[in-house]
C-alpha cells in the first residue's frame, strides 16, 4: 500500500490550482440570482482543474486504466451539470439531473462490483428509501420518478465505492477509502440540494452544497491515481 506522505508529495503539487480555484469560488461568492456565463465559469473551474489534475498523469495512464477514464468521463458530465444548475430556476434543473445522473453512473463503473459487500449494498439502499420517504410528500411530477430514479444511482454508486474499502481483511488502499469518503460526501451535498429544493430551506446550504460537492469531487478524483502512485512507490524502493 502507498504510504499517505507518498501520497502528499506526489500529487499535493498537482491538486494546487483546483484548491486556488475553490477559493476564487467561496471569496467572490457570485449571486445566484443573477445567473451568466461568469459565474457559471467560476463555478465549474474546480472541476475544470480536477480535469487537468488527471490529465497530468500522462494520456498513456488514462489509456492503460479504464477506471481513470470513467472517473475523468465522470468529471466532465459534472461541468456540465454544474453549468445547468447555474441556469436552473429558468427551467434547466432536470438538465442538470441528467448530467449527474450520467455522472453517478460513470463513478459506479470506475468502482466496479468486486468486492459485492451486500451488507454495505442493504445499508445504503435503507438510507436512500429513507430519503426518498421524506422528500416524496414535497415532490409533484415528474419529479416525484425522477428524484427516486436519481437516488437510486447515487445510492448504487456510494454501495460501490463503499464496498471497495475492506478494513476488516486489510485489503483496503488510501484511494479506496478516497472514494468512499468522497461518495458519501457527495450523496450528503446532494441531500442537501434536495432537501432545500423541494422541502425547506436549510440554512447556509449553499456553502454545505459546495464544500462538500468540492471536498466529493476531489476525492473521487485522487482514487483513480492509485496504480500510478504505485509504481512511483516501488521506483523509489
Amino acid at each position: 500500500m502507498v504510504s499517505p506522505v507518498t501520497v502528499v508529495k506526489s500529487e499535493g503539487p498537482k491538486l494546487v490550482p483546483f484548491f486556488k480555484a475553490t477559493c476564487v469560488y467561496f471569496v467572490l461568492w457570485l449571486p445566484t440570482s443573477s445567473p451568466s456565463w461568469f459565474s457559471a465559469l467560476i463555478k465549474c473551474l474546480p472541476i475544470f482543474c480536477l480535469w487537468v489534475f488527471l490529465l497530468a498523469h500522462g494520456i498513456s495512464f488514462l489509456g492503460a486504466h479504464s477506471s481513470a477514464r470513467k472517473i475523468l468521463a465522470g468529471l466532465i458530465f459534472s461541468a456540465l451539470g454544474d453549468a445547468f444548475l447555474i441556469w436552473q430556476e429558468q427551467g434547466y434543473f432536470i438538465h442538470g439531473l441528467l448530467m449527474f445522473a450520467i455522472t453517478h453512473i460513470l463513478y459506479s463503473s470506475a468502482f466496479g462490483m468486486k468486492p459485492l459487500n451486500l451488507l454495505a449494498g442493504l445499508v445504503i439502499a435503507t438510507i436512500s428509501g429513507l430519503c426518498y420517504t421524506l422528500l416524496y410528500p414535497y415532490l409533484s411530477a415528474p419529479f416525484t420518478y425522477l428524484v427516486a430514479v436519481y437516488i437510486a444511482l447515487i445510492g448504487f454508486m456510494g454501495w460501490r465505492a463503499i464496498a471497495g474499502v475492506q478494513l476488516t481483511n486489510d485489503l483496503w488502499t488510501w484511494t479506496k477509502l478516497s472514494a468512499c469518503l468522497g461518495a458519501v460526501l457527495f450523496m450528503v451535498s446532494d441531500l442537501t440540494i434536495a432537501v432545500n429544493k423541494f422541502c425547506f430551506p436549510v440554512p447556509h446550504s449553499r456553502a454545505i452544497i459546495m464544500a462538500t460537492y468540492y471536498a466529493a469531487q476531489m476525492l473521487i478524483a485522487l482514487s483513480a491515481v492509485e496504480c500510478q502512485d504505485a509504481d512511483v512507490a516501488r521506483k523509489r524502493v
